[in-house]
């Protein structure tokens, strides 16, 4: 089934941008087949039905969007046969709509007819090799035979490098909704609440809010294990929340400190050591510096710290997902090539910056903040609670 759909409305990201990234990467044809691409390059949609899972029968669900460089008037996006529905009330901005899959190799089936189509079948199409099934490649591979298959990872990723104002919006809103969820838990929770009911409180919480509940890292005491465990929060003991949850499409992603009762000296002090590591880092996010002299600013102040031999410092960029550009740091923790640390930052990308100390007795204590850059230097989301939250 083909629905010729005509411009239902502009193409919704960065034309231009598109087309220098394709350019300069030698690509003519971009396939998006990761569902956060997927719903970059529609604008923001997601289709709800394959939201929490994406396997269904003896496949899985695989959106194609297809933009071939400087044609938008030849994009197409290939769904599954419910998404007429969605159509039907908004329709999509693609010329082309095939909402006619059930799973991998008929949407791969599709996407060779329509290169065809437009009389690319001879292009270098640029492919998500992490995020297209085997079965769909070799259909590709066989169906195109005379097209070259290129890895567009990083061209998608520069696309989305820079928010827009609206992107920024969700982002704020996303980091605002966590850290609300999280000063809820902390003032509410009960002693001796358990690992597993404080996850679900803060999951209601953050659902009560608006948020897509994704993951909570939570410790307890002297404990630095952060997986859910029937573990109890007793008197006098510390509660680390590290949170991510997604606000209409895009990551929020931070981690705040409490306490059932008062905070010591000791503990007072070491949050403090760690505030100062990550305000070395805020001073260096503006404008037109250097990635890398924003990661060497906060090891700097690191080093010279007292916890620095139980300490570790972290940045990386975010936005639809949780690490993207600006990439700043390699293989620590996550296995990435940190290409960007030379590279100035700027204004509109967003960065979370984490600074986590393992104290060999008092436990796990981590600030993690999110940053945007500004033109005239950065503004935090989600700013609140950066203290220790008294609980009792």
């Amino acid at each position: 089934m083909t629905v010729q759909t005509g411009f239902a409305s502009a193409v919704p990201f960065d034309q231009a941008k598109a087309d220098r990234l394709m350019d300069a990467a030698g690509i003519d044809v971009l396939m998006a087949t990761s569902k956060h691409n997927v719903q970059y390059l529609l604008g923001g949609y997601r289709f709800i039905f394959f939201v929490a899972m994406d396997a269904i029968g003896h496949s899985r669900y695989l959106p194609v969007l297809i933009y071939e460089k400087g044609k938008p008037d030849h994009a197409g996006y290939v769904a599954n046969r419910m998404e007429g529905s969605e159509h039907a009330n908004n329709p999509f901005w693609t010329p082309n709509f095939y909402p006619a899959c059930w799973g991998s190799t008929d949407a791969a089936k599709l996407a060779v007819e329509h290169v065809k189509k437009i009389g690319k079948d001879k292009a270098r199409i640029g492919i998500e090799p992490g995020f297209l099934p085997l079965d769909a490649y070799r259909i590709l591979a066989e169906g195109l035979p005379d097209a070259t298959l290129v890895d567009a990872t990083g061209v998608l990723e520069r696309l989305r490098a820079v928010k827009s104002p609206a992107e920024l919006a969700r982002l704020k809103k996303a980091s605002e909704q966590i850290t609300d969820a999280m000063l809820a838990v902390f003032r509410t929770a009960p002693e001796g609440a358990s690992k597993a009911e404080i996850v679900e409180q803060l999951r209601r919480e953050e659902t009560d809010r608006g948020a897509h509940f994704e993951y909570c890292l939570i410790t307890i005491g002297s404990s630095h294990n952060r997986a859910v465990s029937p573990q109890r929060w007793g008197r006098g003991e510390i509660l680390s929340l590290d949170s991510g949850g997604n606000y209409d499409g895009y990551i929020g992603d931070l981690c705040r400190m409490g306490i059932r009762g008062r905070p010591d000296a000791e503990l007072v002090d070491l949050l403090a050591e760690i505030d100062a590591v990550q305000h070395a880092a805020f001073a260096k996010c503006r404008p037109g510096a250097l990635g890398g002299d924003m990661i060497a600013a906060a090891q700097a102040a690191l080093k010279a710290s007292k916890v620095a031999p139980f300490t570790d410092f972290f940045a990386h960029g975010m936005g639809v997902i949780t690490h993207e550009v600006p990439f700043l740091m390699t293989n620590h923790p996550v296995t990435y090539e940190g290409v960007d640390a030379g590279e100035p930052l700027e204004a509109g990308m967003v960065i979370s910056v984490e600074t986590t100390m393992l104290h060999p007795s008092r436990g796990f204590i981590k600030l993690e903040d999110t940053v945007a850059i500004t033109d005239s230097g950065y503004e935090m989301f989600g700013d609140r609670a950066r203290g220790w939250n008294e609980a009792g």
